[in-house]
């Protein structure tokens, strides 16, 4: 690299990473993943100590966490919180782990492995026992000073119990952050108001802990991990500081190990960035700390960051990308969906050339157009999407979209009912519906048709050899093994696999047909009220209505549903091969013991899976539902409970184990 080559890519580093450090830190309005970000940053630093003649001191790597915002008091660290290093791999924690034994010699070391919470960082003040201030990280000397706001958490004690009562001085550090759920409805309630909603749960709690009205912080129900007690002569070692903040009164994470090796902390890694997606909070990796505080001194810190600490970043959950044309799919219900095509991109470990736009109303007002350069995310299994548009790097080349008038399938009439956001194709033989149908009709929780999966239903399809649902049961093994990779064990394997779906449940059965409105629940409502699916197309929309559980809008579908004569000959044909037999009784709850009690399961449970367990609690007349809140009667909870256990404890929900919930339910 030639030295005007380095200077030039030094200098852009620079410009480009204080920009983006002004757009998080100062507008809450990131344009480019955290991930990004850090790498942006890491090949400076690489540069910079290749080249220490280059370091300045202006240089974004001297810089600690955020930047104080204007309007605000600020404060100095009585100790400076300084950030953490990174590392993006297993390799880069070995050397990690290298560097602190080559230090240390032969003294045993123990980490304690906590998650990275994804929020803004915080020091909250006691003195004398009161809470006196909290500042935010800022520079990681000076902050923001955000009392007030902080003293509307619930989770923050506002004094402290014995024996710290009296403590002359008491910090405690923690993560501001805001919980999925409440992300959620704030950016729904943002939406309805007409204001631009947060791009993330760390932006929406970092632009929350500076609102300069408190109420308007309390409504926004913000809380806090605290990770750090000092001064650290409160305690000998991290487990033992972490157990001080819980007596005292604080909220610690419970997803915290001590690890006596470096395979325990590996471990531990890749069991929490499985379990991430199933946590109500963001995290984007694990913190790993040496546990002894003697050891932590004689390890020392370099100028940016402690040596005795390493965050180990899970892979991007965000990325930065450009819509190359936007196309539209249709689902099932003939619900017409527009998806970006986009240029690949790694998300995840998987690489992304699709995202989910959900409809015309959200590409308007995402204002999202063709060629423009955006955000996505993705969490857990679902498909990608699009958050924001990179406004700054919009040029006059990007098209409008607009949604077509004709399906793009079938070329038939599009409607779009009055309130809903959703237009669709009226044409019940469309190919693609009819593809989706039978995926769904196949699916695990409907017939459970094993083998009858998408690459098959697309070869079904193209060969005319299913048009309907009665076509699977009419197919013929020598016609199956004509297909690619078929023989004749397979064929035959599946072929009984449609055989077996004959016996599934009413319920299950009901399902499968797809009806608008009408999922699993709703089927199970439907089947403890009527003996048969006769009975249910006779059904009138106000004998319907009347069933609890079943609404309006779900009444209106139904009976749509069994009045066109399509569906009815469907149905028919269906029980000339077996299905739809009609239930020996009407099907009744084994009991009223639950009636009027709410449930929430959480955790793995022994001797049930999560909808074996459901549905003993709705025979019984109980209500499911997937969170906690003051109106859940019961918390059911297995090993590994998450965030749904500490959200029972804190609004005193009563919390039955495993063997409590045998004994209720017999």
């Amino acid at each position: 690299m030639t030295k005007s080559s380095l200077e030039k890519e030094v200098r852009d580093l620079r410009d480009a990473l204080r920009h983006h450090e002004y757009k998080y830190y100062v507008e809450n309005n990131p344009e480019i993943s955290d991930y990004e970000f850090d790498r942006m940053m890491s090949r400076l630093k690489t540069l910079e100590e290749e080249h220490p003649e280059i370091l300045t001191r202006d240089s974004p790597t001297q810089r600690v966490g955020e930047l104080p915002v204007d309007g605000f008091p600020s404060a100095t660290h009585r100790w400076p919180m300084i950030s953490l290093d990174n590392a993006y791999n297993f390799e880069e924690l070995d050397a990690f782990h290298e560097r602190v034994l080559k230090i240390v010699g032969s003294r045993p070391v123990d980490y304690v492995s906590e998650l990275k919470i994804d929020g803004t960082s915080v020091s909250i003040v006691y003195e004398d026992g009161k809470l006196a201030r909290s500042v935010t990280r800022g520079d990681g000397t000076r902050g923001d000073v955000v009392t007030t706001n902080i003293r509307t958490i619930r989770s923050v004690p506002l004094s402290l119990p014995k024996p710290w009562d009296h403590s002359p001085y008491f910090e405690a550090r923690g993560e501001v952050y805001l919980a999925r759920t409440t992300f959620e409805e704030l950016n729904e309630a943002l939406i309805d108001e007409g204001d631009e909603p947060f791009a993330n749960p760390r932006n929406a709690a970092a632009g929350s802990l500076r609102l300069k009205d408190p109420k308007q912080a309390a409504s926004r129900k913000l809380d806090v991990f605290v990770y750090q007690l000092l001064p650290e002569d409160l305690a000998t070692n991290h487990s033992e500081s972490l157990q001080n903040l819980k007596n005292a009164g604080f909220k610690v994470n419970p997803n915290i190990t001590l690890c006596h090796s470096l395979e325990e902390v590996k471990r531990f890694c890749e069991k929490m960035e499985e379990k991430r997606d199933s946590l109500d909070y963001e995290i984007d990796g694990v913190v790993v700390k040496v546990n002894d505080f003697r050891l932590r001194q004689i390890l020392g810190a370099t100028s940016k960051f402690p040596r005795w600490a390493i965050a180990v970043k899970f892979r991007a959950k965000q990325a930065t990308t450009k819509i190359l044309d936007i196309r539209v799919q249709v689902g099932r219900t003939g619900a017409l969906t527009p998806v970006a095509v986009m240029e690949p991109v790694s998300l995840g470990g998987t690489t992304i050339v699709h995202a989910t736009l959900h409809n015309e109303d959200e590409i308007r007002r995402k204002d999202i157009r063709i060629g423009d350069h955006v955000l996505i995310e993705r969490g857990g299994d679902v498909i990608p999407k699009v958050v924001k548009v990179i406004d700054t790097k919009r040029d006059r080349n990007v098209r409008a979209f607009r949604m077509p008038k004709k399906c793009p399938v079938c070329g038939s009439e599009i409607t779009r009912m009055e309130g809903e956001a959703v237009s669709r194709c009226t044409n019940l033989s469309c190919p693609a519906k009819l593809r989706e149908s039978l995926r769904h009709f196949a699916s695990r929780k409907a017939m459970n048709i094993e083998g009858l999966g998408d690459k098959l239903v697309e070869q079904l399809l193209a060969r005319g050899m299913v048009r309907d649902f009665v076509s699977v049961y009419e197919l013929k093994a020598d016609e199956l093994i004509e297909l690619e990779r078929f023989g004749e064990k397979s064929a035959e394997n599946l072929l009984q696999q449609i055989e077996n779906s004959k016996n599934r449940s009413l319920d299950q059965q009901i399902f499968a047909l797809g009806v608008r409105f009408a999922g699993e629940h709703v089927a199970r409502i439907l089947t403890d009220h009527y003996s048969s699916i006769d009975e249910i197309a006779a059904a009138s929309v106000e004998e319907l209505q009347n069933i609890s559980g079943i609404g309006d809008r779900i009444a209106a579908s139904i009976a749509e549903f069994f009045t066109i004569p399509e569906n009815r000959k469907l149905i028919e044909r269906l029980k000339q091969h077996g299905l739809f037999k009609p239930l020996a009784q009407r099907k009744k709850k084994k009991g009223t013991k639950f009636s009027g009690l709410t449930f929430v399961i959480t955790g793995t449970l022994e001797q049930f899976s999560r909808d074996q367990a459901k549905a003993s609690i709705e025979e019984a007349g109980g209500k499911v539902t997937s969170s906690v809140s003051k109106k859940t009667d019961y918390l059911v909870c297995g090993d590994e409970a998450g965030s749904k256990l500490e959200n029972a404890k804190k609004l005193g929900v009563k919390i039955l184990n495993e063997k409590e919930f045998l004994n209720l339910l017999r």
